[in-house]
């Protein structure tokens, strides 16, 4: 059974980092297509980051053009964890951040991670 924890998040000032991590398991990480999402009160979900599976595509990140710069995915196949970086924080960037496959799987989302960006 397919399960994602995320951990990491948290109250930051304005263009302050935080390092949030996704602990896969169930899933061969090296297989999978990986994404991080947020959702902000009131919004949809949205796709923030990916990376494609490493063997097939050799680990290729994209980005959303709000984050583009200051956030980085990556992965730790032998943790079976997946990181995303976030430089730069800015108010906007405020939501709870899930990860999940890309597409997701839609019975198997995480509890996520609260990230709050204020002064």
């Amino acid at each position: 059974q397919v399960q994602f924890v995320e951990s990491g998040g948290g109250l930051v000032q304005p263009g302050g980092s935080l390092r949030l991590s996704c602990a896969v398991s169930g899933s061969r990480l090296s297989i999978e297509t990986m994404g991080w999402y947020r959702q902000a009160p009131g919004k949809e979900r949205e796709l923030v980051a990916s990376i494609s599976n490493s063997v097939t595509f050799g680990s290729v990140a994209n980005y959303h053009d709000s984050v583009k710069g200051r956030f980085t995915i990556s992965r730790d196949v032998g943790k079976s964890t997946v990181y995303l970086q976030m430089n730069s924080l800015k108010p906007e960037d405020t939501a709870v951040y899930y990860c999940n496959t890309r597409p997701p799987r839609p019975d198997v989302w995480g509890q996520g991670t609260q990230v709050t960006v204020s002064s």
